[in-house]
């Protein structure tokens, strides 16, 4: 039996008190995935961790918004069509004017989040890029004693949409590969009989990695899903996307089970 594990953003910024956009929970999270991890070290055949990877200035962050006062928005801000083609909040940069209106339209056809103000985060190069150490030490460990490679997927480095799932961007930009379907993630995911799924934030990333990967893996193939439920959270405030993710992954076939409890 191949067992392959999927950690979803294990970051300081979302697993740390002190991050920049800390999920609650997410510090415990991430002690007893590394205890899991060093328990089943002989038992999991290979390990994909995706990294939220951003830089400062992302269409997501408040300075890539301005109103007419020259204010910029706050975190949780919601910025929708409307606000957009009314004039409420315009790009910092004229010139991304037109991207930003485009952007916020499809958005809204798509269906999924609408463009939610974060708190810069998981900037690339800083402390709150890197994981935690919980999780971090586990997969060193893993590493030296399989003789093991990581698979590290860096997703939302396109600062001009945003990029919670692995897979693929909330809208891809034609003009950079990175943000399409990840063909090669769903290929070596595809060989495993068994995918354990983890990472912060489950309402958020982790929902949308997943649902991405069943939406082009095949039905049958959702059984493979192990999601440990102990090691991720809800931002807070957000918490029926999380319920609303395990009632519709487990009606496909997820299954669920606990750090430890898999294996035991």
């Amino acid at each position: 039996m191949k067992t392959h594990l999927l950690i979803i953003d294990p970051q300081n910024d979302f697993c740390d008190k002190n991050g920049a956009l800390f999920v609650a929970g997410a510090d415990r999270d991430a002690v007893r995935l590394g205890k899991m991890l060093n328990r089943l070290v002989k038992k999991i055949d290979d390990i994909h961790v995706t990294l939220d990877s951003h830089r400062t200035v992302d269409i997501a962050h408040p300075i890539f918004w301005i109103n007419s006062k020259g204010q910029h928005p706050g975190p949780f801000t919601i910025i929708s069509e409307a606000d957009v083609s009314g004039g409420a909040w315009m790009t910092t940069n004229p010139a991304w004017r037109k991207r930003g209106l485009e952007y916020v339209k499809l958005l809204a056809k798509n269906g999924r989040y609408p463009l939610c103000i974060w708190p810069p985060h998981c900037r690339i190069g800083t402390w709150g890029h890197s994981i935690a150490k919980p999780v971090s030490d586990a997969l060193l460990k893993w590493e030296e004693e399989r003789f093991g490679v990581i698979d590290f997927v860096t997703k939302g480095s396109n600062i001009l949409t945003e990029h919670y799932s692995a897979l693929q961007a909330d809208v891809p930009d034609p003009a950079d590969p990175s943000t399409g379907i990840n063909t090669d993630l769903l290929k070596v995911l595809q060989d495993a009989d068994a995918i354990l799924i983890t990472g912060e934030a489950l309402s958020h990333c982790v929902a949308n990695t997943i649902t991405d990967i069943a939406n082009n893996f095949g039905e049958e193939n959702i059984k493979k899903f192990v999601l440990i439920e102990d090691t991720c959270s809800n931002v807070t405030g957000f918490d029926n996307l999380g319920k609303d993710f395990i009632k519709n992954m487990t009606k496909r076939g997820m299954q669920i089970s606990k750090s430890n409890e898999y294996l035991a």
